[in-house]
């Protein structure tokens, strides 16, 4: 509406009706009418918010575009975005899904959530961690490791392995979070993958057997440890080095290494299929994917790793070449998820609720 137009609209109003029962609405129509309120981009994130808001902080600052976003929480993470992006999929509300794994990401992919998008800001991250028809693309890593304690656990005496996990001696003396959300999730069905669906089975059938704490999330399993509830657990790198800067107890090892390798859980970046903003989405992704945010992850509590070479990192963040990882294909990960996590959900109870 043109603003003579709208003053013309108003003066009339105003003849028939005493101002002052409704200034409120008057407001109202100036402020619905205003073409100024400036470029915006909207983003689903599973990213912990404590890194993930100062990066999209930044954005705003350095591009002039507002960022509204939505985070997930520690229990449900990452499930709950995802359920809202496909029930939101004919009409789109978001332009940008910035997944702190990659599992979810695929399977919205398949489910034709996603669009491509080849960022010229990823040209250097190995092909490895991009998905080829640009329907997605990783950025900083993080290990899913096990944690101990330790004023519990020689260092000599920490499992080197996930499946010393089974044995006897760790009988109820450790924690995993519950296998139906976030990255424990993807790894269940990461090792029905790798190992065959009934070598998986009987393993986590071991683990169920052997006592296995079930905790809400990672980072519970890792309170669990540094609290001395239990002297080792699984739980992922961002939350170990948490702790450890924070001089808590605890250390951490890159389990298998000698075996299947550790399992490497890269995020994920990409754009929304008929999102309101496309090209400020399109330009989110490719600030999401520079190598100032790797940088920025890196240095952060979360010690994530870089995937591209020659991002400066602190000493404590390994170069993920350095370790042996697992090599799964990601499109099979996204495919056995619904199977694995039917499977688990027969075997393990949900925990109550506990703190984060």
């Amino acid at each position: 509406m043109r603003f003579g137009v709208l003053m013309e609209f108003v003066w009339k109003t105003c003849r028939r009706f005493p101002v002052f029962l409704f200034p409120g609405a008057i407001l109202a129509l100036f402020w619905g009418c205003s073409d100024s309120a400036g470029p915006e981009v909207v983003v689903y994130t599973s990213v912990d918010q404590v890194y993930s808001e100062p990066i999209l902080k930044t954005f705003e600052k350095k591009y002039g575009i507002r960022v509204r976003a939505v985070y997930d929480v520690e229990a449900s993470k990452t499930t709950g975005l995802i359920n809202r992006l496909i029930a939101e999929r004919n009409a789109p509300h978001c332009d940008v899904f910035w997944n702190s794994e990659f599992a979810g990401t695929v399977l919205l992919k398949n489910k034709g959530v996603l669009a491509p998008y080849f960022s010229p800001a990823a040209r250097d991250i190995p092909a490895r961690f991009r998905d080829s028809d640009g329907y997605w693309t990783g950025c900083s890593a993080r290990a899913h490791v096990i944690i101990y304690n330790t004023s519990l656990v020689k260092k000599d005496d920490v499992p080197e392995s996930i499946f010393d996990l089974a044995a006897p001696e760790w009988r109820g003396r450790f924690a995993m979070a519950y296998p139906l959300f976030g990255t424990t999730a993807t790894f269940m069905a990461v090792l029905h993958v790798v190992l065959g669906m009934e070598q998986a089975r009987d393993f986590i059938v071991s683990l169920r057997d052997n006592g296995v704490v079930i905790v809400n999330g990672n980072a519970v399993s890792r309170d669990y440890v540094v609290d001395g509830k239990v002297p080792v657990a699984l739980t992922d790198t961002d939350d170990v080095n948490v702790a450890r800067l924070s001089g808590r107890p605890v250390d951490m090892v890159y389990p298998d290494q000698h075996g299947i390798g550790t399992f490497l859980i890269p995020s994920t970046v990409a754009l929304v299929r008929g999102g309101p903003n496309e090209a400020y989405g399109k330009k989110l992704m490719d600030y999401l994917l520079s190598r100032d945010v790797e940088e920025r992850l890196a240095f952060c509590e979360a010690g994530q790793m870089p995937l591209r070479h020659h991002v400066k990192k602190p000493d404590y963040v390994p170069d993920y070449t350095s370790l042996k990882t697992i090599d799964v294909d990601y499109s099979r990960v996204a495919q056995v998820m619904q199977e694995s996590a039917r499977f688990c959900q027969g075997l393990f109870s949900k925990p109550p609720y506990d703190r984060e």
